[in-house]
């Protein structure tokens, strides 16, 4: 597989996960966050499992199953964390506090899976982390000073601690199977930790009061920033390893400011850019660092 295919599929699942913030807030405070949650999972699940069962089969054993049911704790925890957490806090600081999980995948990958970082891409996590933010920020000192710390900030790190564990999971529990189809049963078993968090409350939705946008915004968050990245994420992390493709984060601060310019809220002063400079300069780092880890990204995955 070409590297650079992997890369670009990488940028690609990078722009869409920098939308979900933004959805996410609009729709956060519409349904309980453990129901939002189940819902666009169950979503997704629907629009996936006929695309699996015709192009791979369904692959489906005990084994495989418990392994997806482990991923998808995880993620369980982090979109729940994320949707309760936009009830008190804004996407902006949960932008900021995302730049952390790299960092605690790179730790995670080094026990886990003994995923060996040189000191320069380390170094870079770091360096990448610190330029994420002055970008998020707008190389405005005061604006990162105002950050407080509220109640959805600490949650919405919580739920990053467990993100964290993802990428590294994907590339320990990966043997052999399909990637569509270990997405699919990521869902399916994410959506039975769901039912358990969200118990009675399920029972308590006045389903057709839910708003339109509502519900586009949860289609939205199914296709493209579940499904798809998803699959993108757990077909890549077996080439380029859990720290390189968890990396692509730091380009999120990057991609907001774009989208922002889209939808018309102007350019970014120039104090943002030697932030984009030190974001850039960091993943460089982390992806074309060692000869070596070129060399086993062009490996086959056996694992």
């Amino acid at each position: 597989m070409s590297p650079l295919f992997i890369h670009l599929l990488m940028l690609l699942c990078a722009t869409l996960v920098s939308t979900s913030f933004t959805v996410g807030a609009a729709i956060a405070g519409d349904l309980d966050p453990a129901v939002l949650t189940l819902v666009r999972f169950v979503v997704a699940g629907i629009i996936l499992a006929p695309i699996v069962k015709l192009r791979t089969g369904l692959q489906f054993s005990w084994s495989f199953l418990g392994r997806c049911t482990i991923i998808s704790g995880c993620l369980v925890i982090f979109f729940w964390c994320m949707f309760l957490a936009l009830r008190y806090t804004t996407a902006l600081n949960t932008s900021v506090i995302f730049t952390l999980v790299p960092p605690m995948s790179g730790i995670y990958a080094m026990i886990m899976v003994r995923e060996r970082l040189p000191g320069a891409q380390l170094a870079a996590l770091a360096v990448g982390m610190i330029g994420a933010i002055w970008v998020i920020f707008r190389g405005d000192f005061d604006l990162l000073l105002a950050m407080h710390w509220n109640k959805g900030d600490l949650i919405f790190l919580a739920g990053s601690v467990c993100m964290g564990f993802y990428t590294p999971l994907v590339k320990m529990l990966h043997r052999g199977e399909s990637m569509l189809a270990m997405t699919l049963w990521v869902l399916v078993s994410g959506s039975c930790w769901l039912l358990l968090l969200s118990g009675g409350k399920l029972l308590t939705v006045d389903w057709g009061s839910v708003a339109g946008k509502t519900w586009v915004g949860i289609l939205y968050l199914s296709v493209f920033t579940t499904v798809i990245t998803f699959f993108i994420t757990q077909f890549c992390v077996p080439y380029i390893g859990p720290t390189r493709a968890m990396a692509y984060s730091y380009l999120y601060p990057g991609l907001v400011l774009i989208i922002d310019l889209l939808l018309g809220h102007g350019l970014p002063p120039l104090a943002v850019l030697p932030g984009v400079a030190i974001v850039l300069l960091a993943m460089v780092v982390l992806q074309f660092s060692s000869k070596s880890n070129r060399g086993k990204e062009n490996a086959e995955p056996s694992i």
